[in-house]
């Protein structure tokens, strides 16, 4: 969260913050996805070389977000991304937290699925403070493996920091979510990312879990169809698994909405939902899941809270009139029955009650409307 180690040059020293390499640009240089055009002789004077594509540049990283990441260090070889290694087009971004006993199992089956695969790519490995071994045996498997980035944090940040901070610091162009937990089927990694490359309409695919095989079943199983519902019905679209940990996306076309994650597990909802309330399509793939290896972190009563919460306040951000119109429609709609109702039994009497309903939704539906207003002004997200 051994197979066949790559023969390529090894990294002994741990990388600690990732540098924004110089680009490079190469005519022999092959870009994943896109197909060898070949390199054109001298017998051919009008032909053109073709270009690499443009590197990716790491994001810019928030003070907040730099805070969680020790010195920079540097390696004795180049890690993926930097100069003389070569750009990889997926990166998938692994949390760690106590992980230690079956990280290196997680990353025996990505490495093989890669490597079987036509991609380049890199591993981060994010170790979020443990408290274990994960780090020692992280720094092991950088040794062992030329595709694995250590990055590990100086103190605990949670899943979503994790994946955002990630991100932020891929070098690939196609950004994988998954978890080292032995439950997502990693070995599907190239077929999420290959959707991504042969059809440009879709900005994200989601493995959709067909079973539930979480801590709590009794209590996971229909608190998550709930706040699905609700999400489906507040997005106005189809939802198979919001909060699937595994995914596939385009980097840059997230990078936008990478502030909005928080920090606990409902970060998964979020960029669900960033994504649909900004019309960019989703494809949901189906996937198993099973049971987790090692202790869960998931709180349920807390974190299924932060789910309803993150929910709503996603569509708030983007939608507010979906979040507060109806409500406010619906005191409304009450109180004028209640007024008539009291004016046929009472004439010329209106309750404070009656009033209350009324002003509370009249109040209600200006806050929409000015919300409305601040979201339709913002020029960006």
């Amino acid at each position: 969260m051994s197979e066949h180690p790559s023969t390529g040059p090894t990294a002994p020293a741990t990388e600690r913050l990732p540098v924004d390499p110089p680009q490079v640009s190469s005519p022999a240089t092959e870009v994943i996805g896109v197909p060898d055009q070949g390199v054109p002789t001298a017998a051919a004077p009008t032909a053109a070389a073709p270009t690499a594509a443009a590197p990716t540049a790491v994001a810019p990283m928030h003070p907040s977000d730099a805070a969680y990441l020790p010195a920079a260090t540097p390696s004795a070889t180049p890690l993926p991304g930097e100069p003389g290694h070569g750009r990889p087009y997926v990166t998938i971004v692994l949390p760690c937290f106590n992980e230690g006993e079956h990280v290196l199992q997680e990353i025996d089956r990505i490495t093989a699925a890669m490597n079987a695969s036509e991609f380049t790519y890199e591993v981060l490995c994010i170790d979020d403070a443990s408290t274990d071994d994960t780090l020692e045996v992280l720094q092991d498997a950088a040794t062992r493996y030329a595709n694995i980035r250590v990055m590990p944090f100086r103190r605990n940040g949670g899943s979503g920091t994790a994946r955002r901070i990630g991100t932020q610091q891929a070098y690939g162009e196609i950004v994988v979510w998954t978890d080292a937990d032995m439950t997502y089927e990693n070995e599907r990694i190239p077929d999420l990312v290959r959707i991504l490359r042969d059809d440009p309409s879709y900005d994200q695919v989601v493995g959709a879990r067909t079973t539930e095989e979480g801590t709590h079943k009794w209590a996971r199983i229909p608190a998550k169809w709930l706040i699905r519902k609700i999400a489906e019905q507040l997005s106005n679209q189809t939802i198979p698994d919001l909060n699937s940990g595994l995914r596939a996306f385009r980097r840059e076309v997230s990078l936008p909405y990478l502030r909005l994650l928080p920090p606990g597990f409902s970060c998964v909802t979020t960029i669900t939902l960033a994504f649909l309330s900004n019309q960019h399509d989703i494809k949901y793939v189906p996937t198993s899941y099973a049971k987790r290896a090692g202790v869960s972190k998931f709180h349920f009563v807390r974190d299924a809270y932060r789910y309803i919460l993150q929910v709503l306040r996603m569509i708030m951000y983007f939608d507010p009139l979906k979040v507060l119109m109806p409500p406010a429609l619906w005191l409304i709609v009450i109180g004028v029955v209640k007024a008539v109702v009291d004016m046929v039994r009472h004439p010329f009497y209106f309750p404070a009650s009656t009033v209350l309903l009324i002003v509370s939704g009249i109040m209600i539906g200006s806050l929409a409307l000015l919300s409305d207003l601040v979201v339709r002004s913002r020029t960006g997200v």
